[in-house]
């Protein structure tokens, strides 16, 4: 599990009033994992050893 689960659900509830089921935990890990695979391949790609901010710019293209 990579999200924290408690501040997870508090932000929910906090933000839109809503609660979460703890079935969206894995979902959200999962989504993760992929995003920091992805960052991962574009530092390795750089031939750097640290992942930074930047390899994730994919996220904000897609955004944007």
């Amino acid at each position: 599990m990579l999200v924290v689960v408690s501040r997870l659900k508090t932000y929910v509830r906090e933000r839109f009033g809503m609660n979460t089921s703890d079935a969206v935990m894995e979902v959200l890990s999962d989504h993760l994992r992929g995003l920091c695979h992805r960052a991962a391949d574009n530092a390795r790609t750089d031939g750097r050893k640290t992942v930074m901010d930047r390899d994730f710019d994919f996220l904000r293209r897609r955004q944007g």
